[in-house]
């Protein structure tokens, strides 16, 4: 009989975390041992827990899944990365893998999907929803640079030039320009569908 897989669940939603949960241990030989509810909390559970492959949402308070998935593989590669998204974002995709997970799965796969794809990517597979890999072939690399994305992250809240160059330690003309090029990148017209176009597509 082969060992048991050892899975830690990352999901903000503790519904939906436990409902996973229960599918999950209805398999013979994956067992939940771990369950956390931020992303700034996973590595230290998957140290603590000796786990095989971490099950991880993308949208979750502390950081994202993407971010946690990028600590755990550099910290304890061996340990296999299952992304879970609710959204079909292209970019969020190639971040993922470029952050070294194994998998990249819709949140509304068949539970008979998921753990098919926990025990694929332990035995060295890697496993992508068809339709977003399709999608993001069609979209293609994000234009924006690190800092462009960086600034349009923070002017997601509405702040200022000014208020933006404070946060950011940058003066106020080059903070303007980081948001025109960005701004010109994505075809829009100003910052607002910048931030609204990037998020859309995963790129921030």
């Amino acid at each position: 009989m082969s060992p048991t897989i050892k899975v830690l669940l990352a999901e903000d939603q503790s519904m939906v975390r436990e409902a996973l949960a229960a599918l999950l241990g209805l398999e013979d030989d994956i067992e939940v041992v771990a369950q956390v509810a931020r992303g700034d909390e996973v590595l230290a559970a998957v140290r603590e827990h000796g786990v095989d492959v971490a099950l991880l949402d993308i949208e979750m308070p502390g950081c994202t899944g993407i971010e946690a998935a990028a600590q755990v593989h550099g910290a304890l590669p061996a340990v296999k990365l299952v992304v879970l998204t609710t959204f079909g974002r292209p970019g969020y995709l190639r971040s993922a893998m470029e952050a070294g997970a194994d998998a990249f799965l819709v949140k509304d796969a068949p539970a008979a999907q998921l753990a098919a794809a926990v025990r694929k990517v332990l035995a060295g597979e890697r496993v992508i929803d068809p339709t977003l890999a399709a999608a993001a072939l069609a979209e293609g690399a994000n234009p924006l640079t690190d800092r462009e994305r960086e600034v349009l992250r923070a002017a997601a809240d509405g702040s200022t030039n000014a208020e933006l160059a404070a946060a950011l330690h940058l003066s106020q003309g080059t903070v303007r320009n980081y948001l025109s090029t960005a701004i010109q990148k994505l075809a829009v017209r100003n910052r607002a569908e910048a931030v609204r176009t990037a998020r859309e597509k995963g790129w921030l």
